[in-house]
């Protein structure tokens, strides 16, 4: 299951991956299109595997089971991880993706899904959003080295009054993405566990600079 905005042309597009949180769909973050590349970018919206009752008459989705702040489970998180992996490969055959403007952003648990993606194979993507989000240390340790995570795009954004992942998190994930060389973009807002229209405003700013407008060469 998956939504998207396709725009009009054969393209290739400029493309964003967008992974929703714990207890949304895949129509979550599709109303972010109209503001990316003004319209222009292709926004791909899959949903997390894992389903369960979010209230009455009400079903929620996420990418692994949440484990009430302690350690993921490993097994479960694998099979959220190989599930993207999968819907990237068929997405990059099914969409007129412009692959060297590739772009992959997450909200909450799916900026986890996006720093998993993204870090273990940067040269595939040009640039990853995390939004109220946070990067586990289980994570952070298995990542390898790469060169080509130096200077990598990457943005953090994270509300100072977050009260379901705290903004302490955020700050200790900017720590881990400062130590791997990445190029950094991390900002704070007074907010909860949201978008608003100033973080919204940067996001679509920083899309512009670091993965829509540079010049790349294949």
């Amino acid at each position: 299951m998956h939504t998207a905005h396709v725009p009009a042309g054969e393209g290739p597009f400029p493309t964003v991956i967008a992974l929703h949180g714990w207890g949304a769909s895949a129509h979550d973050l599709l109303g972010l299109a109209p503001y990316l590349h003004g319209g222009e970018a292709l926004v791909i919206c899959p949903q997390g595997p894992v389903a369960f009752e979010a209230g009455p008459g009400q079903t929620g989705y996420g990418w692994f089971p949440i484990t009430g702040g302690g350690p993921m489970d490993p097994a479960a998180f694998a099979e959220g991880r190989d599930a993207l992996a999968r819907f990237v490969d068929q997405a990059l055959e099914q969409f007129p993706i412009d692959p060297r403007k590739l772009a992959v952003m997450g909200f909450s648990q799916g900026g986890v899904m996006a720093f998993d993606l993204v870090l273990r194979d940067p040269a595939r993507f040009a640039g990853l959003a995390a939004l109220s989000s946070w990067l586990p240390n289980d994570l952070a340790n298995t990542i390898p080295e790469s060169e080509g995570l130096e200077n990598f795009p990457v943005l953090v954004q994270h509300g100072t009054e977050d009260p379901m992942i705290p903004v302490d998190r955020g700050r200790e994930t900017r720590q881990r993405l400062t130590q791997m060389g990445v190029d950094l973009s991390y900002r704070e807002y007074e907010m909860q566990h949201e978008l608003r229209p100033e973080s919204l405003r940067d996001l679509v700013a920083w899309l512009q600079d670091k993965v829509f407008q540079p010049i790349m060469l294949a």
